[in-house]
């Protein structure tokens, strides 16, 4: 692909106005780490929850679905769908939780919920564990997908690849590094509306390049006849007891694997950037709207674009090895994409790159400088001291991450180590909230079982995740044996001191019988300021059938299928409106006022 004058321009405009707002957020996020970190917690509902929509948009994103739907059609894309039910369960039940605990990273709660040794070992391993290997681990699969990218794109050989996306990286760690959060959810807003509006405009371009909608399906419907596709591209549910999708398998992804499973955006109970960004949020209020804006748009709005592209590839290119690169093919192809928009595709795709990339340098530095270094090594250093560290911290996640790229065979790997280490947590993780006997040993346990428990089963018994069945057993038995073991863990250890589980029922309020004993010892009302349990779940409910319902319905009516699409359309509505009727009539507790800082937090835990 040879790039013009106006394509160079282009993007030299999309890295300037990134540089622009690195720059005049500047001076805002040296005054400390709360404004460095947390955007001195004042972010409102609609900026936070797109800078979540934009994090999880990286550059590999489309190709990855197009993957999906080359080998199992549209229904291809369950594979994630079902985290939509995790998803909602923080909207409705921990987004709240999250912004009432007033820390500035989920790992530090780990001291807010849990007390001595056991407790800070479980905040300084995870911080480290999580902000440096998980986290390179991350950027250097997201480094990796943006050279196949521009080797493909821009003719360029590996080495010429590399240097560019160093170039790119350097910059984003760089304006990520003078403008902490606040440059990092502005630059998200603009890089989500650029990438989004571009990936639109490939669609639309790609759909009428095969013919239009009716031939896209007509054809569709040839290619799977000849192919011998079980079933149609076309379907939006697996077929029942399919080769890629078996009845166990299925049980597996819709029963347990969405609220079992840790992995980036998708922590059961949130945690992470999703959570960074709740933390940011003015109030608890805007956390919950900043939460199920990100769930609506990501699940509900933005698959069909590339779905879409992704089917007309398959149709264009027929003969491709590797479908994935269907979805460059199609921006390349001078019958399908304009060579004037070329430019700003390229941008659209470093948009998606460094919305990525600065999440996570700012989110792993918090990390690194919130729950080990000032925790741990230096607990009385001014604010400014922490930024300037925060700063060099960042720049030495970027030298990581480019040493991991290199070291990574695939994306495909990458991930599936995630999936290993992270199987089994779920269950700790939800109920820590609801229920007080859960303590420190609790989590360090589960953590330890479930990779060793993964390890073995693919390591020893040869299980292999990439086969529906074993990925199936796996992740049943991983399930099983760890809540059997953090379970007896729990109750063969001590419980934490009833003064600290006073102090956290104080703080989070958190709802259910899970606490009734803690709030009777401490001659306090149970909490039912939300209208108690029974309500939220009712909101996670409709939640569910609201995203499925638009994501389904916006299919439909995509396809021609208007009936069908405005029913499911129509249900959605319905379920939004109960829903704010519900959130309309919630009681909202005052967050900023009693959040404590890091400081005082680490003051606490000091303690003897």
């Amino acid at each position: 692909m040879k790039l013009s004058l106006l394509d160079w321009s282009v993007i030299a405009a999309y890295f300037l106005f990134n540089l622009g707002i690195g720059i005049y957020y500047a001076r805002r996020a040296r005054g400390s780490t709360t404004e460095f970190f947390l955007s001195g917690r004042d972010v409102p509902w609609w900026l936070a929850g797109t800078s979540m929509v934009a994090t999880t948009f990286a550059a590999d994103t489309p190709l990855a679905v197009t993957g999906f739907v080359a080998k199992n059609g549209i229904a291809g894309n369950w594979l994630w769908w079902n985290f939509v039910m995790s998803g909602m369960l923080t909207v409705f039940l921990y987004a709240r939780l999250w912004r009432r605990a007033g820390v500035m990273t989920d790992i530090e709660f780990a001291e807010l919920r849990y007390s001595g040794k056991p407790a800070a070992f479980l905040r300084g391993f995870r911080a480290l564990y999580l902000g440096l290997p998980i986290n390179c681990i991350i950027m250097g699969w997201v480094n990796l997908a943006m050279v196949k990218i521009l080797e493909t794109t821009l003719g360029l050989n590996k080495r010429g690849a590399v240097m560019v996306v160093i170039g790119i990286l350097i910059f984003t760690a760089f304006y990520t590094t003078i403008s902490g959060l606040w440059g990092v959810l502005v630059t998200d807003l603009f890089q989500f509306v650029l990438k989004m509006g571009m990936v639109i405009v490939l669609a639309i371009l790609a759909v009428h390049a095969v013919g239009g909608m009716d031939a896209l399906k007509t054809k569709i419907a040839a290619l799977d006849a000849s192919s011998g596709q079980a079933g149609s591209r076309l379907s939006f549910f697996p077929e029942l007891d399919s080769v890629w999708m078996p009845a166990i398998t299925l049980f597996t992804y819709l029963a347990v694997n969405w609220w079992a499973s840790w992995y980036p955006g998708a922590e059961p109970g949130g945690g992470g950037y999703i959570a960074q960004r709740i933390f940011s949020a003015k109030d608890e209020r805007h956390g919950v709207l900043a939460t199920l804006w990100f769930n609506i748009a990501h699940y509900a709005l933005r698959p069909w674009p590339w779905i879409l592209t992704a089917l007309a590839s398959l149709i264009l290119y027929p003969e491709l090895a590797d479908k994935e690169t269907g979805y460059i093919r199609t921006l390349m192809d001078p019958n399908v994409f304009p060579v004037y928009l070329r430019g700003f595709m390229l941008a659209a795709f470093a948009a998606a790159y460094m919305s990525t990339i600065g999440t996570q340098l700012n989110w792993g530095a918090s990390y690194v400088i919130n729950d080990f270094y000032r925790r741990f090594i230096k607990r009385d250093g001014r604010e400014r001291h922490y930024v300037i560290a925060s700063q060099l911290v960042t720049v030495l996640l970027m030298i990581l991450s480019l040493i991991v790229t290199f070291y990574l065979e695939s994306i495909g790997s990458a991930w599936k180590l995630l999936l290993v280490t992270g199987a089994g947590t779920g269950t700790v993780l939800l109920l820590r909230w609801f229920w007080w006997r859960i303590n420190a040993w609790s989590e360090v346990s589960a953590m330890i079982v479930a990779a060793a428990c993964s390890l073995f089963l693919q390591l020893v018994l040869k299980w292999d995740s990439d086969q529906p069945k074993d990925f199936a057993y796996l992740m049943l038995v991983t399930v099983a044996v760890t809540t059997v073991v953090w379970l007896s863990v729990t109750m063969l250890t001590r419980a934490e001191p009833i003064e600290k589980l006073v102090s956290f029922y104080r703080k989070v309020q958190p709802e259910g019988p899970g606490w009734n004993r803690v709030a009777r010892q401490a001659g306090l009302t149970p909490a039912n300021a939300s209208g108690g349990l029974a309500v939220q779940f009712a909101n996670w409910f409709l939640g569910c059938f609201l995203i499925y319902a638009f994501l389904f319905g916006i299919g439909y009516l995509i396809f021609g299928e208007m009936l069908k699409g405005a029913c499911f359309l129509l249900g959605g509505a319905i379920a939004s409106a109960v829903i704010l009727r519900n959130l309309r009539r919630t009681t909202w507790r005052s967050v900023p006022d009693d959040t404590q800082d890091a400081g005082d937090v680490i003051a606490e835990a000091a303690q003897p």
